[in-house]
């Protein structure tokens, strides 16, 4: 797939979750409340990075779990393969919890319902908020994020790929073509 442009770099994606970092905590007296939950898969890492540092910036270890949501996808059925199922880990009580739902890309606002459906199996929390790097647009639900790194309105033929050093060896975010099927 060829990279169309790079939209965002090393440094950029860095200033953006430090960012979500402030954004995180800035509405709670008490942060203790706070959950974090990042969405398979590149989710995870950017959750995880934002915690890191909330806990550089103000001493707070905000916890951090694990989602997926093969499952609860609204497509899982219709879908011709067989799904890869990921790991759902939330080491946390989410009862009364404020959680930040935390993905890489927001596009059609499926996911993030999914997401929401995972989340209330597990307990009653008492506000949901969404995270994403990049909203691209095109939504097909009324979802929107709570906290927006940056929106890149693409065509349908258009994807967003974000790389992530843990995963990919660097941190940029990409437009790219849709490849063709």
């Amino acid at each position: 797939m060829k990279h169309k442009a790079k939209l965002l770099e090393s440094d950029d994606l860095k200033r953006t979750l430090q960012r979500f970092a402030h954004q995180f905590i800035e509405p709670f007296d008490d942060p203790k409340p706070i959950g974090i939950i990042g969405m398979q898969t590149r989710g995870i890492f950017i959750a995880k990075r934002v915690a890191a540092y909330i806990k550089e910036f103000y001493g707070i270890d905000v916890p951090v779990g694990v989602l997926d949501v093969t499952f609860y996808r609204d497509d899982f059925r219709s879908k011709m393969k067989l799904p890869t199922v990921q790991v759902t880990e939330i080491p946390f009580d989410i009862y009364g919890k404020h959680l930040i739902l935390v993905d890489d890309v927001l596009y059609t606002g499926r996911t993030v319902r999914s997401a929401m459906e995972a989340i209330m199996s597990f307990g009653r929390p008492s506000s949901i908020k969404f995270c994403c790097l990049v909203d691209r647009g095109h939504r097909e639900l009324p979802i929107y994020a709570d906290y927006v790194g940056v929106k890149i309105p693409t065509h349908t033929n258009e994807e967003i790929r974000v790389f992530l050093k843990e995963l990919d060896s660097e941190d940029a975010v990409y437009l790219v073509n849709r490849e063709d099927e």
